[in-house]
């Protein structure tokens, strides 16, 4: 997918109602994060996004900047939000003994719309969502072989914590 940058901002939103659109997008996006993750249908999706469940799901649009007037030679663009699906990002909220959690999963940025703040506006919008529901912390993991994606966690102001990440590997695929 060509992806247009200039003359164009990023926008996040929640998605509550997920689409044909997200759908196509995750098909698209998915296989740049995961080899192996099947792409979710809109059952899924809308059984994920559900308001009462634990689950936010974000995502990144690029879009005309709102100031910028149409020329006046030319009918107006989309409306506002409208533009390509670039990014996802999960947000996982839940209670615990010690307090109310946020855990980040599932970032992906296209590859054709890296290094132009996506992933940084996605992050951002999660970490004030996290912030909304009154987390006490957001914690994520992420490979080190993911250095980009590394650099950006610790720009957003995530620091490393000494600890070990264990997995009891649950589906025998």
């Amino acid at each position: 997918m060509t992806v247009p940058m200039a003359d164009h901002e990023v926008r996040v939103e929640r998605v509550a109602d997920p689409g044909h659109e997200h759908v196509a997008a995750l098909a698209r996006l998915l296989p740049q994060l995961s080899s192996s993750a099947p792409t979710p249908d809109r059952s899924t999706l809308a059984h994920l996004c559900h308001p009462a469940g634990p689950v936010r799901l974000f995502a990144a649009r690029l879009a005309p900047p709102a100031a910028a007037p149409p020329p006046p030679h030319r009918p107006a663009g989309p409306p506002p939000g409208d533009g390509p699906l670039v990014g996802f990002a999960l947000l996982v909220v839940f209670s615990t003994l010690t307090g109310t959690r946020g855990l980040v999963e599932d970032v992906v940025v296209d590859e054709a719309a890296r290094n132009h703040g996506v992933g940084t506006s996605l992050v951002e919008h999660l970490v004030q969502a996290a912030r909304d529901e009154g987390c006490r912390t957001l914690d994520l993991t992420s490979r080190p072989s993911r250095e980009a994606a590394n650099r950006l966690y610790a720009r957003c102001g995530f620091v490393r914590r000494d600890t070990n990440v264990w997995r009891h590997p649950l589906d025998p695929r």
